[in-house]
């Protein structure tokens, strides 16, 4: 069994929250054309390092017709996935050892896992158990920016919590977190070094702004709760990569005093106050064809 990932660096719910936002149906149309899939073939889909299976929901929503297949070596991950994300088959294994024979799949997809694996590996296996033809699609977050609401700032004591955390030499280095990264003119440069051809690059903005018109409430609410999750969650990552730095009467009490501040925000959207913060994602869409041999 292996947690890490949602132990040490993402919590499963923050990562299945902030992904079903960012596969959300408001922004499908985005999406479609960039992939160039066709909608009414009985494709056979893999995701690769699906987390809690938020984007394979959606690939089972907005291609009907399509077998899809995700895999993760997060255990936590997938036993989630299985639970909440219906219609599609979840695995677990490794990016870099897929457990699918040879020219398996029509198509590959993964989300912000480039950066995480070594791109000979990352992208030899996709070939291999893609068919002659198939299409290689690879995700990657280039820029974020967010905006805190103006009337929740951190306690002191959150502020204290953090600084602490800092110099304790909190890190996600250990846990192999963006090992690979690469710029805007790298990433099509290393699909074509290893065997795809055809490459096109798109970008799909991704705008979560709870107090703009186009949100419904409850969609308002899912963005707010989105945001409470990775907050908390963060507070149990901090924990566990620090073992014994925290007792738990201190994280419990930031976790109290996270939970007031989103309280406090959700208050004042139901009264009508908007405050306009927002969190927004540029995502590149590379695609690439599987060349022949």
């Amino acid at each position: 069994m292996n947690n890490m990932w949602s132990t040490y660096v993402q919590g499963v719910r923050t990562l299945y929250e902030s992904r079903r936002l960012r596969f959300h149906d408001l922004f499908r149309e985005q999406y479609l054309p960039l992939f160039g899939l066709d909608a009414e073939k009985p494709l056979c889909i893999l995701e690769i390092g699906c987390g809690p299976g938020a984007l394979a929901g959606a690939l089972h929503r907005w291609y009907p017709h399509a077998a899809v297949t995700a895999l993760d070596r997060d255990s936590s991950f997938i036993r989630f996935a299985k639970e909440h994300v219906p219609g599609v088959s979840f695995t677990e294994g490794d990016a870099t050892a897929l457990p699918f024979p040879d020219r398996t799949f029509d198509v590959t997809i993964s989300n912000t896992v480039a950066e995480h694996i070594a791109p000979d590996a990352f992208y030899g296996e996709q070939r291999r158990v893609l068919k002659e033809g198939g299409i290689c699609l690879v995700i990657s977050t280039r820029k974020t920016f967010r905006t805190d609401a103006p009337d929740r700032p951190a306690d002191a004591c959150e502020r204290a919590f953090w600084d602490k955390a800092k110099k304790a030499g909190d890190s996600l280095e250990p846990y192999e977190v963006c090992r690979y990264p690469m710029n805007e003119a790298e990433l099509p440069t290393a699909m074509q070094k290893y065997g795809f051809s055809d490459i096109r690059t798109g970008y799909a903005v991704i705008d979560l702004t709870p107090d703009h018109p186009k949100f419904s409430a409850s969609l308002a609410h899912e963005i707010i709760h989105a945001d409470r999750t990775a907050a908390l969650e963060r507070i149990d990552g901090v924990q566990h990569r620090l073992h014994g730095r925290f007792s738990d009467r201190e994280a419990e009490e930031i976790r109290r005093l996270t939970n007031d501040r989103f309280d406090a925000r959700l208050a004042l959207y139901d009264r009508g106050v908007p405050l306009w913060d927002t969190s927004v994602s540029l995502l590149m869409i590379l695609r690439g064809i599987r060349a022949p041999g």
